[in-house]
């Protein structure tokens, strides 16, 4: 178990080494580009911004730990936004109950995609795949434009701001990820979440519950979709069919580009917090830039395939 374990940190450290660098670079070219780029109140927007990308992708790292993937998140978040604002519809009263309950309704929507994974065999790419159409037609019959309202002190999770500027759902944010990172790291569940990624027949014949590990993983998957959810819906005031749509693949893009292998049981949640935080940096200066969505992406997925192949040769070199 410490073998694999020291495997994994040592991919962790790769991707961080990687995406840190990334980071340097792109702030110092938007530094060059933009005087406006480098100030404090730029880069507190970027951490801002940063919020939803960040708790759904903290999500879908532990999957890709495992070996898996949760290709429903996105239908998740969509869903779960509506619910959020229908059910409250600006009754202050039903705050505490409604996101009591969506918490666990993602919670519960991700459990049953482990155990529909555990069950049949079947790949995790599928499986989240037909339960994501399923989530996003459960969407579309509830709703097919924005539902409901929240009251006008909802915004604090994605507005609120506390010790000079600092965003309070993006701290929440940073939180989770270091206190995900400690649990990864420093607890036999954690340990045997990397084992299960590294070689899960090994992990059987070790006698590790694996089953009840790939159902916590997208358990907790589907809390982190939740969580998103309801920044979103602070965010924007109400839920909306389409509202999660970018993210199932937005969601795999920090995680590739922080290091964590889509095998499984190398890399960690602090490598892809940075890759948040590069994705939403490359984000902010294209918009300085004046750039088109279209082309955007396009950069995107150069600095995606530029971190994975340094990534690779990286590991080829420690082999």
């Amino acid at each position: 178990m410490s073998a694999i374990l020291s495997r994994a940190l040592t991919g962790s450290r790769t991707g961080l080494l990687v995406v840190l660098a990334l980071l340097v670079a792109l702030f110092a070219v938007g530094a060059f580009v933009s005087d406006r780029f480098a100030t404090t109140g730029n880069i507190l927007n970027v951490y801002e911004q940063s919020t939803g990308l960040a708790l759904v992708s903290l999500g879908q790292t532990l999957t890709v730990l495992t070996g898996g993937i949760d290709l429903s998140v996105g239908s998740v978040v969509s869903l779960l936004s509506m619910l959020t604002s229908g059910l409250i519809d600006g009754r202050a009263e039903m705050v505490v109950p409604v996101l009591a309950g969506v918490l666990a309704l993602g919670t519960l929507i991700g459990a049953l995609n482990g155990g529909l994974i555990v069950a049949t065999g079947v790949h995790p790419l599928i499986v989240t795949l037909g339960t994501g159409a399923i989530v996003q037609g459960i969407a579309l019959l509830y709703g097919l434009g924005p539902v409901g309202g929240v009251p006008l002190e909802f915004d604090v999770f994605a507005y609120g701001t506390f010790a000079g500027g600092l965003s309070i759902g993006a701290t929440i944010a940073l939180t989770l990820f270091l206190l995900v990172s400690f649990f990864l790291n420093n607890t036999r569940t954690g340990r045997r979440i990397y084992a299960v990624g590294d070689d899960a027949h090994a992990a059987d014949l070790m006698g590790l519950p694996r089953r009840r590990i790939l159902v916590g993983v997208y358990a907790a998957s589907g809390f982190f979709a939740a969580l998103t959810a309801i920044y979103l819906v602070s965010r924007f005031s109400a839920g909306q069919p389409y509202t999660g749509a970018n993210y199932t693949l937005a969601s795999i893009t920090p995680v590739v580009v922080g290091g964590t292998m889509l095998t499984g049981g190398r890399g960690g949640v602090i490598g892809t917090l940075l890759g948040v935080y590069l994705v939403s940096l490359l984000n902010n200066m294209l918009n300085f830039l004046d750039i088109s969505s279209h082309y955007q992406l396009v950069v995107q997925g150069l600095v995606i395939i530029l971190a994975v192949s340094v990534y690779v040769e990286k590991q080829r070199g420690l082999a």
